[in-house]
């Protein structure tokens, strides 16, 4: 994967933790030493945001070589990173780029755990990811959710029609078909997608001609139940999706794709723990030293999306 913010972007990162100058390596006068820094990963993860780590790196004025590419499924011990240039440099982005790795495969590696485990299920079922993420992260958010092998849900609320019941309280009393006129004149383009709380209320949505149903906080025993009774009612087009949102996680994720959803929506990924990024920084005669002993890059990647 290419890195998905722009260099402008990854300035802003750099210049938001050293506004002014680092201090501490200014005030000890190594910033002109040559060193070698190395990033691997501490435990099992999927790697997200790779390439825009090793940017930040060479923003700050080092030379990167990148073992691995983000979406790839790492060992413990895998190599992500090597970069060599002046302490300044090495010291400047060391943090900004772990931390931006580390946060992201965290997101990466629980979202590819939710589509691992709804798709030894049902294989290829869709997993979508909601737009819940950090405000100001979107585009981070977007890579990771890729890196995992999920989809995202929505991108925001200028792409997508998505009917809320908090929509419809300043509806009064119109009709469910009438809004699904209203919405088909002004977007006729788009899928037309509701939030419903009830099996009930599922069955009106379907009746008055939405496209997907988005059941929030259903339980696979009510997911099954809703599946059947949609499969005997009449249509004059396809019966609607049916997305299970609200809840799903690589816990519950088979469960609910066993159950017939069609598409499972979650914000599970965006809580997830950070993945340990190990970094190694020593002076350069020492860095190629520690170079040498390095594993291969490809004996520490199982596996690449």
């Amino acid at each position: 994967m290419a890195k998905v913010a722009s260099r402008a972007e990854l300035e802003r990162l750099l210049e938001d933790d050293v506004p002014y100058g680092d201090l501490t390596t200014e005030a000890l006068g190594i910033g002109a030493a040559v060193g070698v820094m190395q990033f691997t990963a501490r435990a099992p993860m999927v790697l997200a945001l790779a390439e825009d780590a090793a940017e930040i790196v060479t923003l700050a004025g080092c030379e990167v070589e990148l073992f691995a590419a983000s979406g790839a499924m790492l060992e413990q011990g895998a190599p992500i990173l090597q970069a060599r240039g002046p302490a300044a440099g090495l010291l400047r982005s060391w943090k900004v780029a772990q931390t931006l790795v580390e946060i992201w495969s965290g997101v990466a590696s629980e979202t590819r755990a939710i589509v691992d485990a709804a798709r030894a299920v049902v294989p290829d079922i869709p997993v979508a990811c909601t737009r819940k993420n950090v405000p100001g992260t979107k585009r981070f958010a977007v890579a990771a959710v890729k890196a995992g092998d999920a989809v995202m849900h929505r991108l925001g609320l200028s792409e997508t029609v998505l009917v809320f019941p908090e929509h419809r309280a300043f509806l009064g009393e119109l009709p469910l078909f009438q809004a699904v006129e209203r919405l088909r004149r002004a977007a006729p383009e788009k899928k037309l997608v509701i939030e419903v709380k009830t099996a009930d209320a599922a069955l009106a949505a379907a009746v008055a001609g939405f496209d997907v149903i988005q059941a929030e906080k259903f339980s696979p025993a009510e997911i099954a139940a809703l599946v059947k009774r949609m499969a005997s009612m009449a249509y004059t087009s396809a019966r609607p999706i049916i997305a299970a949102a609200g809840g799903v996680n690589a816990a519950n994720a088979a469960a609910y794709a066993a159950a017939g959803a069609d598409v499972l929506v979650t914000s599970a990924p965006y809580l997830a723990k950070p993945r340990d990024v190990e970094v190694q920084i020593a002076a350069a005669d020492d860095g190629r030293r520690r170079a040498r002993l390095s594993p291969k890059a490809d004996a520490a990647v199982v596996a690449s999306s």
